[in-house]
């Protein structure tokens, strides 16, 4: 027990510390950003804290400058009165009145140097990704169907046709659009359909795919299910990928056949097998004859033969450990950015189409940001730099949003004093942001809300058979 005690601690450690790193530090670049700007432009720089609320601990430093680690860690801010006087959020602060005017230029300059930092972050680590390489699986980075299911639960709990079977999808079609949009991966496949809002005159669910068939491009209409705990778009596909022997057990099925560690199962009879659930139905619905398994062994193939076992209650168990390629990709660093913004733009598009099923809740806010990192770091650390690359794109693009309290709002009132030739009163600028500020913590409240519950249920051991009412 104790054994089993110390890899985990020290994995733990090793998570929270990479938390601290990457999560603390992509809000330290943004605001060190303002920081260099403002300080480049000559703009008064009273208090730089990482954390909102009230200090934990902090030093003032020559020059100055209070920098401080504050109670809420859901952000930072540059205090800077002569942009931005916002004493109700950063506490109360030097008069900006006894400063010097600040030009339009600077202003801009300084609003917009977080989320450049941000992007510059994310390009540098997309940097080390496309050198050292992006691990991924044969199921993660294809788009071709692996299966396709007889029926999925729908959000209501019924059993309900599956809208692939029912649009005649194939195992073997490789999806290559899904309205419109190209797909590269499984990942931006799935993305792209939980994000769409395709719905027909009458309010049904429906997208259109374009598939490749045979080498041969068409268009396929499906009717998607809101499905599993989340209420997502579903159509009833999984990934395709090789199986590959990874272990087999002595005495076993499997070894008496013939298998050995490192064979692809390439087909059962006449089935291509590019799932494991397309293995496991094949044998089930032949074990009463002779099954032929042609697999691929030191670049050769050769057909073994699995005589009948009639009787088995498990027939697809032959004692095989399965797995399935892993190899590194090298995106570009722009390749990376880019899908980064896209996937960006794609939720922000979803959540403000009435027609679209993504709402807030749908949202993962701080803790649901720092349980993927502690997952990612758990897993390799090449995953933790990746998804320090989406945090800092999302963090970029969200605060140059229009909305008062980010960085977006502050441009868009210095624009519009800018325009109309004269400030806008600061009575209105502050009730406006101290307004939105509660909105923006009741936003993240809400999320974190569903972010925990999402913990709580990925967290909690189904039922046991004894306790399960029918």
């Amino acid at each position: 027990m104790f054994a089993d005690f110390l890899p985990a601690l020290f994995s733990n450690i090793w998570a929270i510390f990479l938390i601290v790193l990457f999560f603390g530090g992509s809000i330290f670049v943004h605001e060190l950003g303002h920081f260099l700007a403002a300080r480049r432009r000559g703009v008064h720089v009273s208090r730089f804290s990482i954390g909102f609320g009230p200090k934990m601990f902090g030093w003032e430093g020559k020059d100055g400058v209070e920098y401080r680690i504050s109670w809420l860690p859901l952000g930072g801010y540059v205090a800077l009165p002569q942009l931005a006087d916002m004493p109700a959020i950063e506490g109360e602060e030097a008069d900006s009145r006894n400063l010097p005017p600040v030009s339009y230029s600077t202003r801009m300059l300084v609003f917009v140097a977080g989320a450049t930092f941000n992007i510059i972050f994310a390009f540098l680590l997309a940097t080390v990704i496309w050198l050292v390489g992006q691990p991924t699986t044969s199921d993660q980075a294809t788009t071709s169907i692996g299966y396709v299911v007889d029926d999925l639960e729908n959000a209501a709990g019924e059993r309900v046709s599956s809208p692939a079977k029912e649009a005649g999808l194939l195992i073997g079609d490789t999806i290559r659009e899904i309205d419109g949009s190209q797909v590269d991966d499984w990942q931006d496949l799935l993305q792209t359909l939980v994000t769409s809002a395709g719905r027909t005159k009458d309010g049904r669910r429906y997208n259109v795919f374009t598939i490749e068939r045979d080498g041969v491009l068409q268009d396929v209409t499906i009717y998607p299910q809101l499905a599993g705990e989340e209420e997502i778009r579903k159509v009833g596909i999984i990934a395709a990928y090789e199986l590959i022997v990874h272990a087999v057990e002595p005495e076993s099925a499997g070894a008496l056949l013939g298998l050995l560690e490192g064979d692809r199962l390439l087909a059962l009879d006449d089935t291509r097998i590019l799932n494991i659930q397309t293995y496991a139905d094949h044998i089930t619905a032949y074990q009463n004859r002779e099954v032929a398994v042609r697999i691929q062994r030191a670049g050769k193939e050769i057909v073994l033969t699995l005589p009948a076992r009639p009787g088995i209650e498990q027939p697809a168990e032959l004692g095989l450990s399965l797995t399935t390629d892993s190899k590194l990709v090298y995106p570009t660093p722009f390749k990376q950015i880019s899908d980064h913004v896209g996937m960006t733009f794609r939720t922000l598009g979803s959540l403000i189409n009435p027609q679209s099923d993504i709402g807030i809740s749908k949202l993962s806010g701080p803790v649901g940001i720092i349980r993927v990192f502690h997952m990612a770091a758990q897993a390799d650390i090449r995953l933790v730099l990746w998804f320090t690359i989406l945090v800092n794109i999302n963090l970029a693009i969200f605060n140059l949003l229009p909305i008062p309290v980010l960085d977006g709002g502050h441009m868009l009132f210095a624009t519009v004093a800018k325009i109309r030739g004269r400030a806008l009163p600061s009575n209105f600028i502050m009730t406006t942001q101290s307004v939105f500020m509660m909105l923006l913590l009741t936003m993240i409240l809400y999320v974190s809300f569903f972010d925990v519950r999402r913990l709580v249920r990925d967290n909690t051991p189904p039922p046991s058979e004894e306790t399960t009412d029918e």
